[in-house]
């Protein structure tokens, strides 16, 4: 179906276009996901650390692994991970998404964002909120869903009150 049967004309379709090109711009890919891990997110990991991503497409090609086996040999969690697999679209499973990302936004948007600098600002100050009490009970949660998990045999369950 061509847009302008549904009522656009073309100056309409000319800014869907637009939104598109902008859209696919911002698109996460495996070169813009390697680059971020290269350039920002390991050059901050102390050594040693253990590394954690979901299934997302980018995160699953090949020179991703191969960059994380290099630089977290036997330390890195996620799809395709040949140490410890951890299972696609698992949002109740991952502690960024039940806990992190949460967390972040309320003290983020606790109030309005003014510009781009004073929302990067507040994300510092948000992660580094986080106490290694957080991180402690976090891990006890994740070991709990992960009991839950385990006795459904990886069904699907709603996790409340946590």
């Amino acid at each position: 179906m061509d847009v302008r049967e549904v009522g656009y004309d073309d100056k309409d379709c000319i800014n869907l276009a637009q939104d598109r090109d902008r859209r696919r711009a911002y698109t996460v890919t495996a070169n813009t996901y390697l680059d971020m891990l290269q350039l920002y997110a390991v050059p901050q990991l102390p050594d040693g650390a253990i590394f954690q991503q979901d299934g997302a497409p980018p995160h699953f090609a090949n020179m991703v692994r191969t960059f994380l086996d290099e630089q977290f040999p036997a330390r890195w969690i996620g799809r395709g991970s040949p140490y410890i697999t951890w299972p696609a679209r698992s949002p109740d499973l991952t502690p960024p998404d039940f806990f992190l990302w949460g967390f972040v936004k309320d003290q983020v948007y606790r109030t309005p964002v003014r510009d781009l600098a004073d929302l990067q600002e507040r994300i510092y100050a948000a992660v580094n909120n986080v106490t290694p009490q957080m991180l402690h009970n976090t891990w006890v949660e994740v070991e709990y869903r992960l009991d839950i998990s385990r006795a459904t045999n990886g069904s699907h369950v709603e996790v409340y009150g946590t």
